[in-house]
């Protein structure tokens, strides 16, 4: 893949993810990276907790707030989860096999990593 197509796609990728966060997560990242892997794309979104997950995070009971913040959001994910894989599918051309997310209550940083069936279209 040329290095322009694989900027195109990249570029779209990180626009998707913004705005799936803005929608159902009530705040976009402050930054968005996109890496494509063989066949996974990896997503890292800086900056993307909220001012009421900020606040939960610096209560008197931080383990607490830390686990609920995680637990909201990966229901968040799996509801929204067709929405991302029918972005991703029509952005990289491949259906995607699984998605996986973890979130830095520390440094307010979000890794998503989608397995693809195949790696994104060359053409």
């Amino acid at each position: 893949m040329g290095e322009e197509k694989e900027g195109l796609i990249r570029a779209a990728i990180a626009e998707a993810l913004i705005k799936f966060e803005k929608e159902y997560m009530g705040r976009g990242p402050k930054d968005a990276r996109v890496y494509l892997v063989d066949n996974l794309v990896i997503v890292r979104l800086r900056g993307v907790l909220t001012q009421a997950e900020l606040k939960l995070i610096g209560s008197s009971e931080p383990a607490k707030g830390r686990d609920l913040i995680k637990r909201v959001r990966r229901e968040l994910i799996e509801v929204g989860r067709p929405l991302l894989e029918a972005a991703i599918e029509k952005i990289t051309g491949s259906r995607v096999e699984s998605i996986h997310t973890d979130i830095s209550t520390v440094t307010g940083e979000r890794i998503v990593v989608f397995t693809l069936l195949g790696g994104p279209e060359k053409s």
